[in-house]
């Protein structure tokens, strides 16, 4: 098909499909607009989740993100469905209730979801932390100091814990790694997150892993870590990565590694573009194919690859400067770049003891990340500097 779609379909009701939704509409995009999503809920925000409505602070309708602003958006909301298959020569997309939704264009947009420990699907007391229904339940159950094992030490493990801890709960928090998000920040940061989370009472184990949880009338009760201990708890909260949700997609010609493959303009086939969670696109700037699973980034690609799909021949590459952000306690770390593969990391501002630094990385000659913690303004200047290519020597003179 030539020219513009004049059915539009969206695959996942969260933040990348709100925003590849919002911009066709912005972009002039008149036709009919139907966006898909396996929840319930309209649109939510999912960074509270772990934060503010774990601790009971916010009531679940305050995370919503449709507003006065979007009353003209004239979407065919379809909520409490799963995409079952995709059928590219018909351009249409099988739901699980029998339904075949047709499309001009289609943005997948369908996120990832939680891995799970094996054999814990139906043990009561076992809970992610993904959706709204998660934090809800988590908060629930945490309520009245329950003791709180956190499977993981990830960013989504380490702001379970912290808030579990502020809200009064007994949080232990186990990580095969040797720091929490040492393979991410490098060892000497993971460091610093381990010392926050032990002042502040969390019982952290790492360099060991979960082998097994141990349960009683179907109910949790504790875990038997690797190296022969054990755990007491009421509740575990499991944050040991995600995967991209693409079972549906099998089958579909659509390529499939680790996310749907598409080009620097998040194309990913004739009339499909991708975004979020669930993409692995080709970034110019770094030479590869990526996958990134950030709040900032979800909108910045949504809105982008609804571009993609109105623009034909003359869409753009995606290329931005990953951003993210993370509060623990009083801490909050940020992170602009790109991590992976760095040679080298060196404070360059602050401390690590003062746990109030910034950190640049370094591949070859060339900065490729900074993070910050409680330095937010001049994490922002480094943001805007990575935007440029900033060189190694450069930087550390400054």
């Amino acid at each position: 098909m030539n020219g513009r779609p004049r059915r539009a379909l969206v695959v996942g009701a969260s933040q990348a499909g709100l925003s590849a939704a919002r911009a066709l509409r912005r972009l002039g995009f008149d036709g009919e607009l139907t966006v898909v999503g396996d929840e319930e809920h309209l649109p939510y925000d999912r960074p509270p989740l772990s934060k503010q409505v774990l601790a009971g602070e916010w009531p679940p309708e305050r995370t919503a993100l449709l507003g006065d602003a979007d009353a003209d958006l004239d979407v065919t909301w379809r909520l409490g469905r799963r995409a079952a298959a995709l059928d590219v020569e018909r351009r249409t997309v099988s739901l699980d209730d029998g339904d075949d939704v047709p499309y001009d264009g289609l943005v997948i947009a369908c996120g990832a979801r939680p891995r799970t420990l094996p054999g814990t699907e139906i043990v009561a007391g076992v809970h992610a932390l993904r959706t709204l229904d998660d934090a809800v339940a988590v908060r629930d159950a945490v309520a009245g100091g329950a003791r709180v094992l956190v499977v993981g030490a990830g960013f989504i493990g380490a702001e379970v814990a912290a808030t579990c801890r502020e809200v009064g709960a007994e949080v232990t928090m186990v990580e095969p790694l040797p720091v929490p998000l040492g393979r991410v920040l490098g060892e000497d940061v993971g460091r610093v997150v381990a010392d926050v989370h032990r002042d502040h009472g969390v019982d952290l184990r790492t360099g060991v892993g979960v082998d097994r949880l141990e349960t009683a009338d179907g109910r949790v009760t504790g875990a038997v870590l690797a190296d022969g201990s054990t755990v007491a708890c009421d509740l575990a909260v499991v944050g040991i990565g995600v995967v991209p949700a693409t079972g549906w997609l099998e089958g579909s010609g659509l390529a499939l590694d680790d996310g749907v493959v598409a080009d620097a303009t998040c194309r990913a086939g004739p009339g499909v573009v991708v975004a979020g969670d669930v993409a692995r696109w080709y970034h110019r700037r770094y030479g590869e194919h990526v996958r990134i699973e950030h709040w900032d980034h979800a909108i910045a690609m949504g809105a982008h690859a609804a571009a993609t799909l109105l623009a034909g021949d003359d869409a753009l590459p995606f290329e931005p400067v990953p951003w993210f952000w993370s509060d623990q306690y009083d801490r909050k770390l940020m992170l602009a770049g790109r991590v992976q593969g760095a040679d080298e990391v060196r404070v360059v501002d602050g401390s690590l003891d003062e746990r109030r630094f910034v950190a640049l990385y370094r591949r070859g000659d060339e900065v490729v990340a900074a993070l910050g913690m409680n330095r937010p303004a001049p994490l922002a200047r480094w943001r805007a500097r990575l935007a440029d290519r900033v060189g190694w020597d450069e930087a550390i003179t400054d």
